[in-house]
């Protein structure tokens, strides 16, 4: 579980930055498709986060491209199911 920092956002989903750039070099960033962004139904990405926002993420795959798949909701629950321990 990481905490990032949302970069942008697309009608399917946010880019999250969950690795910063350092002296210049960009850093890595992963997708929350809409679907992993809450556990209920997200109509709008804007309506959950917007740019600048930190939130946690947690890393679903990383594909042969190297893309990087996240999910909020993934993250929550998991935090969720440590607290009640």
């Amino acid at each position: 579980i990481y905490l990032g920092k949302v970069v942008r956002l697309m009608d399917f989903g946010a880019f999250v930055e969950v690795i910063p750039g350092v002296m210049g070099a960009s850093g890595k960033e992963g997708l929350v498709h809409i679907s992993q962004l809450d556990e209920k139904r997200v109509n709008r990405v804007r309506d959950v986060v917007k740019e600048g926002d930190e939130i946690i993420v947690k890393v679903t795959d990383i594909d042969r491209q190297g893309r990087v798949n996240l999910s909020r909701k993934e993250a929550v629950r998991a935090l969720r199911k440590k607290s009640e321990k």
